[in-house]
């Protein structure tokens, strides 16, 4: 089964981060900056939207990973494109809950926080 394998491979940050860069185009340059701003490489938010998805996710994404992969020509990255698609909606929409495995935005840049800790 494809999603197996997707749920298998990419849970793996150093294989997520190259799924990203072999899905490529604006969605791997969206995605890198949408990782970055949360502090976090491609790889890693990557990684992590793929075990989330694999414990939490509904029939109805199951099925949307399915038609994804459906006759598609890499149906592996076409299904990890999908997740990570969804993932990503959800953590915008706030419907994810709230476990601490992804970290929120940043409020302040990395100086200010240095600032703050004195």
């Amino acid at each position: 089964m494809i999603v197996r394998e997707i749920v298998l491979t990419c849970s793996n940050p150093h294989v997520a981060r190259a799924a990203v860069a072999s899905i490529g185009g604006d969605f791997a340059r969206r995605f890198s900056r949408d990782a970055a701003s949360r502090n976090l490489s491609s790889g890693l938010l990557a990684s992590h939207l793929v075990r989330h998805f694999a414990r939490r996710a509904g029939d109805t994404d199951w099925e949307g990973v399915d038609e994804a992969t459906r006759g598609a020509d890499q149906p592996i990255l076409s299904g990890l494109r999908y997740i990570l698609e969804r993932g990503l909606e959800l953590l915008e929409d706030g419907r994810q809950p709230r476990e601490g495995w992804i970290p929120p935005r940043p409020s302040l840049s990395c100086g200010d926080a240095w600032r703050n800790c004195a």
